[in-house]
């Protein structure tokens, strides 16, 4: 199943981390996030890439046509380094098609682009390149693969440490909870959906708001709810709680624990780093 990455946002609440890179090549460890979350897709058997690209596009593509596996791999080195055995590989099986979607078009926008590269595909993944989840991937597909639903999105729990206030009439406060604690659910960025998708699109529109709004007034749109890890990359907050993270056993790194099985039933053997 191929993966559409939006990957043409600027993060601009990363300002002054990550000028001179777009959103998704902020480094969390040695790789960027969007690397990070590739190999979670790959991981499951989805190796065929679609990266949707905008702000500094050209930063994505040279990343990628001067990859150093040497970052995240153990190699023998020989020979005076004529010679270099790489004992393990990250991307070799991997198929990227890098798109040109536009410097300021919306998720919507830059969906449709891609729709050619999505020809005789019945489901794709897409994800908005900027959160990372350990979420049961094949358990969410399968349970949108038993549904006429044309599109599922995944369901999280916010991170941010804000408090809910509720007010008694009069204005005397009748109480205060975290947000985390609530029961309150968000978009969690990562997405399945089926190529119907785009009979509910059109031009200039953002992809939450009119197409899905259509799905969910003929009862088309899916949730599913994320009960283990999620968190987003939006501020230099977050950069730093996954880096914190990824110096332990970082929950997103699936390829690191027990091999996935794929919805065929066969299985997934993790390598790499």
């Amino acid at each position: 199943m191929k993966v559409v990455l939006f990957c043409g946002g600027a993060g601009m609440r990363l300002r002054g981390y990550a000028d001179d890179v777009p959103k998704p090549m902020v480094q969390i460890g040695s790789r960027p996030i969007l690397w990070h979350l590739m190999k979670y897709y790959a991981h499951f058997g989805h190796k065929d890439f679609i990266l949707c690209l905008g702000y500094k596009g050209s930063v994505i593509k040279d990343y990628f046509l001067h990859y150093d596996e040497s970052v995240s791999n153990d190699f023998v080195w020989s020979q005076g380094g004529k010679k270099i055995q790489f004992l393990n590989r990250d991307i070799d099986d991997w198929t990227i098609t890098f798109v040109e979607t536009g410097l300021n078009a919306t998720i919507g926008e830059r969906l449709r682009a891609v729709e050619p590269h999505l020809e005789g595909e019945d489901m794709f993944l897409a994800n908005y390149g900027d959160g990372l989840s350990d979420v049961e991937l094949p358990s969410m597909i399968d349970a949108f693969r038993r549904t006429d639903a044309v599109a599922s999105l995944l369901l999280v729990q916010p991170t941010a440490s804000f408090d809910i206030v509720e007010v008694a009439p009069g204005g005397a406060v009748a109480g205060v909870s975290a947000l985390t604690q609530s029961d309150i659910w968000i978009n969690g960025g990562f997405f399945v959906m089926r190529k119907e998708i785009f009979r509910y699109m059109n031009p200039g529109e953002e992809l939450v708001r009119e197409p899905f709004q259509r799905l969910i007034d003929k009862r088309a749109l899916l949730a599913y709810k994320c009960a283990g890890f999620w968190q987003c990359m939006d501020t230099f907050k977050d950069k730093q709680a996954l880096e914190e993270l990824n110096q332990g056993k970082a929950p997103w790194k699936v390829w690191q624990k027990a091999p996935a099985v794929h919805s065929n039933g066969s299985l997934a053997v993790p390598v790499g780093a």
